[in-house]
């Protein structure tokens, strides 16, 4: 069985590794181009990309996998199966009709919920006491295909869209390794996706990552732990950017506060008025500084009580 791995960020490594480490025969690996990265833009290869070279497996990495010419580079490898994992493009139909034994994805959701391409964010930021990770044929739709396999796994308030990430790729590379037997034997029986149960995950843009105050303590606490150690959320102190890494939520609601006004702020974070309850920030980053305990920051900085967050716009 010839397999061509498509993926591209460290989730999809594990997946990758079980593959070579069971014996398949992974005969090329296809990933996203190198992009640049950090303040100084530097080009940086996706993880997938230094898993396959410390493999000694050959890598192609094509800008747009609906050309043909990409298809065709991926044809001349003759695989018999083609497993994806958060590759980040949608496969054209020549690919799809390519290997014999068709194409599969490990996703990041229990299907036919959060079809998209942040299921392991929106799920936390949703409030979503359990995920999971299935494995489907794939389709011509944005992961519509019938269902093969698929495992559950708890959120816990402890969770971060980080451990979360951490825990499915980790269960999806085993799931893969459970499936992988019955389609080669050409045995694996798939369930159609109930169509009427889909939801979507779309990307995060830079509005999912604003903090509105008006929102519970209960949401916005979500919001931070499904956001981090990505982007992290933020709102706004003094008209400039201020990004919220960890916090907790209490049900109580601060004595005639407006949303976004701080309650208090000391050794035990700042307590921030909600729509409904307090937030206290632990975590925080300040414009054009590190990430630091919101406790340590206080003790050089002033945040007097009344201080309302939010107020002035920055990008």
């Amino acid at each position: 069985m010839r397999i061509v791995f498509m993926g591209t960020p460290e989730f999809a490594v594990p997946s990758l590794k079980l593959l070579i480490e069971q014996g398949y025969e992974v005969v090329a690996v296809v990933t996203q181009p190198d992009r640049p990265k950090g303040r100084k833009k530097t080009l940086t290869p996706p993880p997938v990309k230094e898993a396959a070279l410390s493999l000694g497996l050959p890598v192609l990495q094509p800008e747009r996998m609906r050309h043909a010419d990409a298809v065709a580079a991926v044809a001349e490898y003759e695989p018999d199966l083609v497993v994806t994992a958060a590759y980040g493009q949608i496969l054209p139909k020549s690919l799809l009709d390519l290997p014999r034994l068709g194409c599969i994805n490990v996703h990041g959701s229990l299907l036919p919920k959060y079809r998209g391409g942040a299921p392991i964010q929106r799920s936390i930021i949703n409030g979503e006491s359990s995920t999971g990770v299935t494995i489907m044929y794939m389709a011509e739709g944005l992961d519509t295909g019938d269902m093969i396999s698929s495992v559950e796994l708890p959120i816990t308030d402890g969770d971060t869209a980080g451990t979360m990430f951490e825990k499915l790729s980790a269960a999806g590379a085993e799931l893969l390794g459970a499936t992988l037997p019955s389609i080669a034997a050409g045995e694996a029986k798939a369930v159609a996706q109930q169509e009427e149960l889909a939801t979507y995950a779309p990307n995060l843009n830079r509005e999912d990552e604003r903090i509105d105050w008006s929102k519970t303590a209960r949401q916005l606490f979500n919001q931070v732990r499904g956001l981090s150690p990505m982007a992290g959320a933020f709102t706004t102190l003094n008209g400039e950017v201020f990004k919220v890494w960890r916090c907790a939520a209490e049900g109580k609601d601060g004595k005639e506060a407006q949303w976004g006004e701080v309650v208090s702020a000391g050794t035990e974070g700042i307590q921030v008025q909600t729509g409904a309850g307090l937030l206290t920030l632990l975590e925080i980053q300040p414009a054009g500084k590190k990430r630091m305990d919101a406790a340590e920051w206080l003790k050089g900085a002033r945040l007097e009580p009344g201080t309302v967050l939010g107020e002035g716009s920055a990008e």
